[in-house]
């Protein structure tokens, strides 16, 4: 077995806004990226599909989010994940069909104004597509097949195993700020027998830590008996 850890949703960087999380309880919304590239219309997804959820955690989209496309990705509801370029090298050519993908996110903490990183679901792979090979009938599944996609287009999607996959019914702290940036916790790093980045290091990056043990994380992560769940939100 083996494993890549995937940053995903909207931040300061990307979206200029953070998905929110309660630290009393660790549910969540989980706020995906602004769509950059041409969709086909009758696909397009916007962010006011996330007004409700939002709304019951107190809070509101900001105006520049409200009408704005967005790269739903990974899709929980469809078990699914897109990516391009670099990082879908790296997804192509590392995993198969029994390895997983976790994913993570910067989420604000409504109670105390602070960011949480948070694993919040994961994908055990059933298999991978070329986008472009994605059959018209499906490309709803998916932001990369949602997509218009240029000639030469490395746009990839891969589909997780029903039951085993799915967005997590909390999110699972995993970080802090220490050493002038966001981490692992040690004891966490130590549980799951390492990543390639140095120092549990938590960044977006063409880079994707992998997991030293996937077999010893993913024991781990049935121990927290976390429900998965097939929404998005």
């Amino acid at each position: 077995m083996k494993a890549l850890l995937v940053r995903v949703g909207a931040d300061t960087s990307c979206g200029n806004w953070n998905g929110l999380a309660d630290s009393r309880t660790d549910e969540f919304v989980y706020v995906p990226i602004p769509e950059s590239q041409e969709n086909h219309s009758q696909l397009v997804r916007y962010y006011n599909e996330l007004d409700s959820p939002v709304k019951k955690f107190g809070c509101q989209l900001p105006a520049w989010l409200e009408k704005e496309r967005m790269h739903l990705d990974p899709g929980f509801s469809t078990l699914t994940y897109g990516d391009q370029g670099q990082r879908a090298f790296q997804i192509s050519t590392k995993l198969s069909a029994g390895d997983l993908i976790v994913f993570y996110a910067s989420l604000r903490d409504i109670r105390q104004e602070t960011l949480i990183y948070g694993l919040i679901g994961l994908l055990v792979m059933e298999k991978i597509e070329k986008a472009k090979d994605v059959p018209f009938n499906r490309w709803s599944l998916n932001a990369h097949t949602r997509r218009v996609l240029p000639q030469g287009s490395t746009d990839i999607v891969v589909f997780g195993q029903q039951k085993l996959s799915g967005r997590f019914s909390r999110c699972l702290s995993i970080g802090s700020f220490r050493e002038r940036a966001y981490r692992v916790f040690p004891e966490l790093l130590d549980a799951w027998g390492g990543l390639t980045v140095r120092n549990g290091y938590l960044q977006r990056s063409a880079r994707l830590p992998e997991f030293l043990d996937a077999k010893r994380f993913y024991s781990w992560f049935l121990k927290q008996k976390v429900e998965l769940l097939n929404c998005n939100n």
